[in-house]
C-alpha cells in the first residue's frame, strides 16, 4: 500500500529515477505533507475570509450559467457554481476554486517529476509554486486565475511531452489551451511559448500537422465562448482588449435610462493616451518591483539561490535538464513576462496578469536553490504565516495595520448590513458601481438591484441577463427610485427629482449607522460612507 502511494507521485514517462527507497519514501512524505499543509490553509482561509466584490460578481454569474459574460470566458462562473448551494456563503462558492488549486499542485507535481527533478529540487519546486503570494491567493479566492493556472500547467505538461517525440501529444495541449481560453483569454500566450519551444527542442515537428491540429483542437474547444462573443458583439473580446491595452474599444449598448447630467459622469473607459519614455519607463520598474514582491519572502533564497549558482558553476548531483524540458521552462517562464513588461512601459497591468510563469519558472528556482531547502521552506512558513495573518485581520480587522494596508476591510466589510438596510426599500434601486450591486444580490439575492449606465465602467449588469433591465417606463410607473453610491453631491438625471438624501457610514466598531447627510460622524475613521438618494419622477410630486 505504501508503494502504492509513492507511485502516485513518482509514476511518469521521464527520464528520472529516485534512487534508493529510502530517499523515494521520504521526498514522497515531503510531497503529502506539502500538499496536506496548503489544502488545510487554503481551506481555512477560504472558510475564514469573508466574499469579496469581485468574487461576489463571479458568484452572480454562477446562477446564470452562460458561454460568456462581459468580462471574462464562462470557466470563472462554473467554478463558483456552490453558490448556489447557500447563495450568501462565501465558502460554498469557492469550493470550485479549492478543488482546482489542489488539481493544480498534483498536476505540477507530475510537470516537475517529468522534468527529471528529483530529491530535493522536486520538494523546492512544488514549495516555491504553491508558497508565492498568488500560489497561496489562487486556492482561496475565486478568479479566473485559478482556473487558468490548472489549464496552463496541463497544457505544459503535455507540451512536455509532445517536445519529447510523442508529438500526437499536441491534440491533449490543445485542448487544455482550449480549456485555458474558457478561462481567461490569457491563455493565448501559451502559443509564443510552445512555438519557441518547438524551434528550440523540435522544430522538426513544424513540418508534421499535430501542432496545427492541436490549435484546431484548441478553437475547437473555446468555440461556444467565440460564439456567443459574435452573437453579442465580440463584447468581451473588446472589453479585455481595451482593459489590457488601455484603448478605446467602444461602449456597451444599454437600456433607455437617462444619463446624468454635470460633473458626476466618469469615464468608462480606460485612457489611451501615450506615456513619454520616463512614464514609461515608470511603468516597467514599477511592473518588476511588483513581480519580485510577489514572491515574498521566498524572493530572498531564490535570488540567493540564483546568483550562488550563476557565480559558483553547476554543482555535481543537481539535475540537468534536457532540451526539452529546458525549451519550455525558460520560454515558459520568460515570454509572459517579457511580454507584460512590455506592454507596461504604455499601458498598466495588474499585478496578477503574468503570474502564469511561476508554474515554468519554478523548477528554474528549484535547480537554482536546492542546497538552500531549509531557507526555502523556512521562506514558504513565513508567507503562510504572514498571509495568514492578513487572512485573520480580512476576517476581524484585529490587527492594527496603517489606513492603506486595510483594502481588504474595505473589501470586505460593512456589504452585509449595507445589504439588510437596503433589503426592503420600496421601488427600483441602483447604484454606480457594480461592486455594490453584485454585493448587495450576494447578501440579499432577492433585491432587485442593478448598476445606472454612464457614470462609470460598464459590466455585465448593463446587459439586464443576471439582473432585471430597468427602464424609464417601468420606474416612472414605480414614481421614482433609490440609488446608492458614494457621490456626496447628487447627480442630475432628466425627468426625475431629488426627493431626500442620507449618509450610511460603516464603522469597525460601531456597525452600520444612517444619519441626515452634513451630520457629524458617527465614528472618526469610517470604513465606508455611502450615499442613498431617493429620486421622483417629476410630475409625481
Amino acid at each position: 500500500m505504501q508503494n502504492q502511494w509513492v507511485g502516485f507521485w513518482t509514476a511518469s514517462k521521464g527520464p528520472a529515477s529516485e534512487g534508493p527507497q529510502g530517499k523515494l519514501d521520504s521526498v514522497a512524505g515531503w510531497l503529502w505533507a506539502t500538499l496536506v499543509l496548503v489544502t488545510l490553509w487554503r481551506v481555512w482561509a477560504a472558510w475564514m475570509l469573508p466574499v469579496t466584490q469581485d468574487e461576489a460578481y463571479y458568484f452572480d454569474w454562477a446562477r446564470s450559467l452562460a458561454w460568456g459574460y462581459f468580462d471574462h470566458p464562462p470557466a470563472v462562473a462554473l467554478f463558483g457554481i456552490g453558490t448556489r448551494l447557500a447563495p450568501a456563503a462565501a465558502f460554498a462558492g469557492r469550493l470550485g476554486t479549492i478543488l482546482a488549486a489542489t488539481l493544480l499542485l498534483v498536476v505540477l507535481v507530475r510537470l516537475y517529476r517529468a522534468c527529471n527533478l528529483r530529491g530535493n529540487e522536486l520538494v523546492v519546486a512544488v514549495v516555491v509554486a504553491c508558497a508565492t503570494l498568488p500560489g497561496l491567493a489562487s486556492g482561496v479566492l475565486a478568479t479566473p486565475d485559478t482556473a487558468l493556472g490548472l489549464a496552463w500547467a496541463l497544457a505544459l505538461h503535455e507540451g512536455l511531452a509532445a517536445l519529447r517525440g510523442e508529438r500526437r501529444r499536441w491534440l491533449s495541449a490543445g485542448i487544455a489551451i482550449g480549456l485555458g481560453l474558457l478561462s481567461k483569454y490569457t491563455m493565448v500566450l501559451i502559443g509564443p511559448v510552445f512555438l519557441g519551444a518547438i524551434l528550440w527542442a523540435d522544430p522538426k515537428a513544424l513540418r508534421t500537422p499535430w501542432p496545427y491540429l492541436g490549435g484546431l483542437l484548441a478553437l475547437l474547444v473555446c468555440g461556444p465562448n467565440l460564439l456567443w462573443n459574435a452573437q453579442n458583439d465580440w463584447l468581451t473580446i473588446r472589453f479585455q482588449f481595451g482593459h489590457g491595452f488601455s484603448t478605446e474599444t467602444g461602449t456597451l449598448v444599454t437600456n433607455s435610462l437617462p444619463v446624468p447630467t454635470g460633473d458626476h459622469k466618469v469615464a468608462t473607459t480606460l485612457s489611451s493616451e501615450h506615456r513619454s519614455v520616463a512614464e514609461g519607463l515608470g511603468g516597467l520598474l514599477d511592473f518588476l518591483g511588483t513581480q519580485i514582491a510577489l514572491w515574498g519572502l521566498l524572493a530572498l533564497p531564490a535570488i540567493a539561490g540564483l546568483f550562488r549558482r550563476h557565480g559558483a558553476g553547476p554543482k555535481q548531483g543537481l539535475t540537468v535538464f534536457d532540451p526539452a524540458a529546458r525549451a519550455l521552462l525558460v520560454t515558459g517562464s520568460l515570454f509572459p513576462l517579457a511580454f507584460f513588461a512590455l506592454v507596461a512601459t504604455f499601458s498598466e497591468v495588474e499585478p496578477n496578469w503574468p503570474v502564469i510563469y511561476l508554474s515554468a519558472a519554478a523548477p528554474l528556482v528549484a535547480l537554482a536553490a536546492a542546497r538552500l531547502r531549509m531557507w526555502v521552506l523556512a521562506a514558504a512558513g513565513g508567507n503562510l504565516l504572514l498571509v495568514g495573518l492578513y487572512v485573520l485581520h480580512g476576517s476581524t480587522g484585529s490587527l492594527p495595520l496603517p489606513d492603506g494596508y486595510n483594502r481588504i476591510l474595505r473589501e470586505t466589510h460593512g456589504y452585509s448590513e449595507l445589504a439588510q438596510r437596503v433589503a426592503t426599500l420600496p421601488g427600483p434601486l441602483f447604484s454606480d458601481r457594480y461592486q455594490i450591486v453584485a454585493m448587495t444580490r450576494f447578501y440579499a439575492p432577492h433585491r432587485q438591484i442593478t448598476q445606472w449606465p454612464g457614470i462609470s465602467r460598464p459590466s455585465e449588469y448593463l446587459r439586464g441577463t443576471i439582473a432585471p433591465t430597468a427602464t424609464r417606463k417601468r420606474i416612472e410607473q414605480a414614481g421614482g427610485f433609490w440609488y446608492l453610491g458614494r457621490r456626496v453631491l447628487p447627480m442630475g438625471i432628466p425627468g426625475f427629482s431629488l426627493r431626500s438624501q442620507n449618509s450610511l457610514y460603516y464603522c469597525m466598531n460601531g456597525g452600520l449607522v444612517e444619519t441626515p447627510t452634513g451630520a457629524a460622524q458617527p465614528c472618526p475613521d469610517p470604513l465606508h460612507r455611502w450615499q442613498l438618494f431617493a429620486y421622483t419622477a417629476d410630475g409625481m410630486w
